[in-house]
């Protein structure tokens, strides 16, 4: 619908300006047997490929804590909770895999810095759609820094 775009162009200007003004890397899943590094005493996952590097954002998802982990509060373990997060990006960022790494390399404001470092595992293949301004992927927040949860 040639006319609908037009009409949604100015929309996904403004969102490309102003909403995706930090810089995130979406990873493939890594294949392959973690390797012992013998400086550190640590498995170490090797390394996916590099999908997507640019403009992006990642917001909490609309009512923050979807589920837990263990089920049933009887368990003598502590109950370990989710959280939900959405990957946003620009239409023309390739749709992310599921499972696929997330992670903020860089922000526009050093008082967000606390997002440097952390990951995010893509729970689904990222939506697409026939009307788009926005790409969305819904993530989880990855419990493993630097590997596979």
């Amino acid at each position: 619908m040639p006319g609908l775009d037009q009409a949604l162009a100015g929309v996904t200007r403004w969102l490309d300006t102003n909403l995706l003004i930090d810089t995130v890397r979406v990873t493939a899943v890594a294949t392959g047997e973690p390797v012992l590094n013998p400086d550190t005493g640590q498995l170490e996952y090797p390394s996916g490929e590099v999908l997507y590097e640019g403009d992006g954002a990642v917001i909490p998802a609309v009512g923050g804590t979807d589920r837990t982990v263990a089920p049933d509060q009887t368990q003598p373990w502590p109950r370990q909770y989710r959280y939900s997060y959405i990957l946003l990006t620009p239409l023309t960022a390739p749709i992310p895999p599921e499972g696929a790494l997330v992670e903020v390399v860089s922000v526009h404001d050093p008082a967000r810095a606390a997002l440097i470092g952390r990951s995010w595992l893509a729970v689904d293949t990222g939506q697409a759609s026939t009307v788009e301004v926005i790409r969305r992927t819904y993530l989880d927040q990855n419990r493993a820094p630097g590997g596979p949860p």
